[in-house]
């Protein structure tokens, strides 16, 4: 039974896991590497250790929630302080960060070495849904190993699906992450063409949240241009980051990607305009 349980990186994301955590009933351990946004935590009961190595001793499960490849490999396989070196045997690594597929596999085989189960889980959602417990889980690994935590997993989500072996739950985070982006990155650019022949944008906006062809996920980005919102649920350059992986990961396999190329160019542009730490639909200040 899952009792002990590390959460390693307690941003936007890992630190509102880690609450509901706490709040069902789990032993609780956090990392992150500036204390300070780990205080709330603390205060609500999680113990805090300043590595990665420290946190995980004792865990049953370890949960990881990071920016990027350079931070989880930090975290997991630095040689002197990385989470890997202090995991038992029996416990159960997670890996729920947007990563690539390429770093994924490394991590599979690294734990694999160790005889430590590995799953990659990256979740569908943001702050609102990790708020209520409505995450979406995109799990790569056995298929036992996750039967094991499916009672953990329920606290933090709506829905768990198996994708298949290590990598598949990554491969399909990031396959899901480019099509949200190209219809965002569509819809800007038909926004500002719609402006130049003189359509109201805010007209145009509203009209297209009404239509069945628009995506929830869309509507909702809509809305937030509708009312020029853009704190960073899913910032700029988060989107670039998994468009980079992605684009990585199918040039490797020698595949053809122009739709997916063409929006990474818009995003690129978007952070050279200043806009990386803006939400994605902040796009729309290229074109309107």
């Amino acid at each position: 039974m899952i009792k002990k349980i590390t959460v390693m990186g307690t941003g936007a994301m890992g630190s509102r896991m880690a609450a509901k955590l706490l709040g069902s009933g789990f032993e609780v351990a956090v990392y992150n590497r500036t204390r300070a946004h780990a205080v709330e935590l603390i205060n609500s009961g999680a113990r805090y250790y300043t590595t990665p190595v420290a946190a995980v001793s004792g865990a049953d499960l370890v949960i990881s929630m990071l920016t990027d490849d350079n931070a989880a490999r930090t975290v997991w396989l630095d040689s002197e302080t990385g989470a890997i070196e202090g995991m038992r045997e029996d416990a159960i690594a997670v890996e729920s960060s947007t990563l690539s597929i390429n770093f994924i596999k490394e991590l599979q085989t690294k734990f694999s070495e160790k005889k430590i189960n590995f799953l990659d889980a990256p979740v569908i959602g943001s702050r609102p849904q990790a708020d209520a417990s409505v995450l979406i889980f995109l799990v790569g690994g056995d298929k036992e190993v996750l039967n094991k935590i499916n009672p953990v997993l329920n606290t933090l989500s709506s829905d768990i699906y198996h994708m298949g072996k290590n990598g598949q739950g990554a491969a399909i985070k990031l396959a899901v992450n480019g099509f949200f982006a190209t219809q965002v990155s569509a819809i800007s650019e038909l926004l500002g063409w719609l402006k130049k022949s003189e359509m109201n944008p805010t007209k145009s906006i509203e009209l297209f949240s009404q239509l069945p062809v628009t995506s929830p996920a869309l509507k909702g980005v809509l809305n937030l241009m509708l009312e020029d919102q853009h704190q960073p649920l899913f910032p700029v350059k988060l989107v670039e980051k998994d468009l980079r992986y992605l684009l990585t990961a199918t040039t490797h396999e020698k595949l053809k990607m122009p739709t997916l190329n063409a929006t990474r160019l818009n995003f690129c542009e978007a952070l050279n305009k200043g806009l990386a730490e803006n939400n994605i639909s902040a796009l729309k200040k290229l074109f309107i």
